[in-house]
């Protein structure tokens, strides 16, 4: 799951549905990760500076002065879609062939990110934005999702979410889904690649962080933590690994997003709400886990996350557009100029759902799963 899954049906695990819908559906995972989308988004839009400041015409403190110090903790989104993708990926690798795994996930990743890319470049390109699209050779090459270790510049800049993906699925595919999904060898992988984060950050080497990526890693490992909890029940083992994680993942986050209080910054984020975000994100996926969030199986929660992947793409550059249409072009409000653009992106976000991904994703994964692609049958 992640920015990129939808909420999967169970695979039967050893201790029942727990939390899940009729039809075996996390329904409450759709919701968290609408609310993530959403933390992130208002991050984009009114708790930081740079371009978002060129769309409202002045520095988002200015625009939110008592609101842009929360949506600064915003970009904690990201590092729960990350918790909530480990439990998704554990649990929708578990028994499948790795051809199967691996189509199913490309499926699921580039048709939408093919037409967001285009879209991005199509209205940068437009004379009276004033953002600038990239090269013709970077935006060929943003096509794979492979433009960040390659050296281009990025169309999106939420990209680099999806490299951190990439290489997530990368691992568990070559280390458990390929031998096979057991208990034991997730176990083994969790354990081995949470001391490759330390060593790495040790040793210094930029091969293995780029590998291993010790920043993000500790937050894909409690997801599937979480999910072993959620499979075999109440475990010693797997609560460490959860533990060990959230110890880590903290670490790691207060590092890259903490600083002194100094003014020349955007804003100042507390180390201790930093811990107590990330706290709070874990112990949503645990509550589904532990099957404590069943009620939370509203019909529309499995449409908003259906919508949540498009929206992850398109709302920080094409939001911006909007921002600076209706706020500097039409004068309208800030906080109406927030929920419009918000309510506008999801609206595209549902056109993209609707006219590309549920047309070409079992399209892809059917060519994928066999190798053959069926044009002209």
């Amino acid at each position: 799951m992640t920015l990129t899954s939808p909420a999967p049906t169970l695979p039967a695990p050893r201790t029942g549905k727990r939390g899940a819908g009729p039809s075996g559906r996390l329904y409450a995972l759709d919701g968290l990760r609408l609310l993530a989308a959403l933390m992130v988004a208002a991050y984009h839009y009114g708790g930081r500076d740079g371009d978002v400041s060129r769309a409202w015409g002045a520095s988002p403190r200015q625009e939110f002065p008592h609101l842009s110090a929360a949506f600064a903790y915003g970009c904690l989104g990201v590092q729960i879609f990350f918790v909530i993708s480990g439990f998704v990926i554990c649990m929708s690798g578990w028994g499948r062939p790795l051809r199967s795994f691996v189509a199913s996930r490309a499926a699921r990743l580039y048709p939408a990110y093919w037409a967001a890319i285009v879209l991005v470049t199509l209205v940068f390109a437009l004379p009276w934005v004033t953002y600038r699209t990239v090269s013709a050779s970077d935006a060929l090459v943003n096509l794979t999702m492979l433009q960040q270790p390659a050296g281009a510049e990025r169309v999106l800049g939420v990209c680099w979410t999806l490299w951190a993906e990439v290489r997530f699925y990368a691992l568990f595919a070559l280390f458990v889904v390929l031998p096979g999904a057991t208990r034991r060898r997730v176990v083994l992988f969790c354990a081995v690649w949470t001391l490759m984060t330390v060593v790495t950050t040790a040793s210094h080497v930029e091969f293995l962080r780029v590998v291993f990526m010790p920043e993000y890693a500790s937050f894909f490992i409690g997801g599937i933590g979480l999910y072993l909890i959620h499979r075999f029940g109440h475990d010693a083992l797997a609560w460490g690994i959860v533990a060990v994680s959230f110890l880590l993942g903290q670490h790691y986050a207060v590092t890259g997003l903490w600083h002194p209080p100094d003014p020349r910054y955007f804003s100042y984020r507390s180390p201790l709400v930093i811990i107590a975000v990330l706290a709070l994100g874990y112990a949503a996926v645990a509550a589904v886990a532990l099957g404590k969030a069943r009620r939370v199986n509203w019909r529309w929660l499995p449409f908003a996350g259906a919508l949540t992947y498009p929206f992850y793409l398109v709302h920080e550059h094409l939001g911006w557009v909007v921002i600076g249409g209706l706020h500097r072009g039409l004068g309208v409000p800030s906080w109406a100029v927030f929920l419009l653009t918000v309510v506008l992106m999801l609206l595209l976000a549902w056109l993209l759902h609707r006219c590309v991904e549920r047309r070409l994703t079992p399209l892809l994964r059917k060519a994928l799963e066999s190798g053959r692609l069926a044009v002209g049958r």
